[in-house]
């Protein structure tokens, strides 16, 4: 099975992801509680090219992300009140659990191949690392959203960059830039 640099198998889940109310609370709380850091924050990540439930959508949305051994911790903030999948969390069940996600080698045919199943995709956006990603549905029970995540040269870097200064962490520098 093809690795990413930082040690994830493609085609496992690589992330998991939290709608939080405020990100700087909850990454302390992933600080002080989990030891998990230093955090990636990118301030405002939002686009009028992202599509939501087939509609084009402009929700914007605070990420940050770290790691814990070979798993992507994400964090999502929205910061406005445009229908999206992060509402539509915190509408059903609160704040919390939002996606997994799932790198894909091929996200085109990924997609494809659940929309065949059935599946609902739910969102579409292009994002900082390359291509576009995309949130699918988890079903009845489920306890959020699956998020494809293509796996791009610069999704690969970006994502180990983060991993390799999460090894070994000081403490020093909790929160860096994203990009």
């Amino acid at each position: 099975m093809k690795k990413l640099t930082y040690g994830c198998d493609v085609g496992a889940i690589c992330q998991t992801a939290y709608v939080v109310e405020d990100i700087h609370k909850a990454i302390e709380w992933w600080i002080e509680k989990a030891g998990v850091g230093p955090w990636f924050l990118l301030d405002s990540f939002g686009s009028p090219e992202h599509v939501y439930r087939g509609r084009p959508n402009t929700a914007n949305v605070a990420i940050a992300m770290s790691f814990t051994g070979t798993m992507n911790i994400e964090l999502l903030q929205p910061l406005d009140n445009e229908p999206s999948v992060y509402r539509e969390t915190i509408d059903k069940i609160g704040y919390g659990f939002h996606h997994f996600g799932i790198a894909q080698d091929n996200i085109e045919e990924e997609v494809q191949r659940r929309i065949a199943r059935g599946e609902v995709l739910a969102h579409r956006a292009r994002v900082p690392t390359g291509g576009e990603v995309a949130y699918f549905e988890g079903g009845a029970g489920a306890p959020g959203f699956v998020e494809l995540i293509p796996v791009t040269p610069g999704m690969d870097a970006g994502f180990t960059r983060f991993w390799e200064q999460t090894q070994n962490w000081d403490g020093k520098d909790p929160v860096r830039s994203f990009i």
